[in-house]
């Protein structure tokens, strides 16, 4: 095929032998089919901002470091080189994240290079030398989608002790290779203990995965892995050997009854107080004799 304009400087560089096909085009990224020697490999091209239909919300931002106090400005007001400097931030956030990741052992592609705003990376394989589909495109038993959701959960137990959410995790961008599923698309991922939208983040990950792996195997949709899982995250208790039960009882707190009915006398003694004391400025004539009722003491 003749090869994207994009991809030219990495065979200049001797980096991509030849460009074999497109295997997909997504709502940030096309993806490319390329041959580095006797290997298949991935080409993320990505898309301009203008082109592309996932916005970089602001929530996603939050927490993310920037290289100087004139970077961050420039990204807050939106000028040109603020836009340019945000899209490459956008993209080296996966960049970043594939690496960590793939450091602490989650499964996810494995980056090799990134050149001019294209990332080169493990083709993940169904074991036949195709791609391997997502997780949207296959069909499951009941105990396939609870081994596949186990192994999810684990994978997402491993991200947060690597310090990150996926922030956009469901069927659509998980692969399923010969090993297992593969974590794929993480432009977005955000910082755990930075951004404040994290949890959130990872609720709805985890209740994504529960929702889609719960059409094979329908109890997988009443568990509760997210509140456990930072739960002891906060608590600096979250590992990868940590084991998870599935569920979360909230902290339940006996009411102080006793004290609530005193807060409500204490409340009603001080506005008869003050009752008082404004019947006596509006009725000047009133004795200040008169003793005060015990009560109001």
């Amino acid at each position: 095929m003749k090869t994207p304009k994009r991809l030219e400087p990495l065979i200049e560089d001797g980096l991509v032998d030849e460009v074999l096909r497109p295997l997909m085009s997504g709502k940030e990224a096309a993806v490319y089919v390329v041959r580095c020697g006797t290997q298949l490999r991935c080409a993320k091209v990505y898309k301009e901002a203008n082109k592309r239909s996932f916005r970089q919300a602001a929530e996603y931002q939050e927490g993310r470091k920037t290289r100087n106090s004139r970077q961050a400005r420039a990204m807050a007001k939106g000028t040109r080189y603020g836009r340019k400097e945000a899209e490459e931030a956008w993209q080296n956030a996966e960049v970043s994240a594939l690496f960590r990741l793939a450091s602490a052992g989650v499964r996810v592609p494995q980056p090799f290079d990134f050149v001019d705003g294209v990332l080169l990376m493990e083709m993940v394989d169904d074991g036949q030398g195709g791609a391997a589909p997502r997780l949207n495109d296959v069909e499951l038993d009941a105990a396939q989608a609870r081994e596949y959701h186990a192994f999810v959960i684990r994978q997402i137990v491993l991200m947060l002790c690597a310090g990150l959410v996926h922030g956009d995790l469901s069927e659509f961008n998980v692969l399923l290779g010969p090993d297992g599923p593969v974590i794929i698309d993480l432009p977005q991922a955000v910082d755990a203990a930075a951004n404040n939208h994290a949890f959130s983040m990872l609720e709805r990950d985890v209740n994504n995965m529960a929702q889609y792996f719960g059409r094979f195997a329908p109890e997988l949709k009443g568990t509760r892995y997210a509140k456990e899982m930072w739960e002891l995250y906060k608590a600096g208790k979250l590992t990868a050997e940590t084991a998870l039960s599935g569920t979360y009882k909230e902290a339940e707190v006996a009411a102080d009854v006793g004290g609530v009915m005193r807060e409500i006398e204490a409340a009603k003694r001080e506005e008869a107080r003050r009752q008082a004391l404004r019947a006596q400025q509006d009725n000047p004539s009133d004795s200040p004799e008169e003793p005060t009722p015990p009560w109001l003491r």
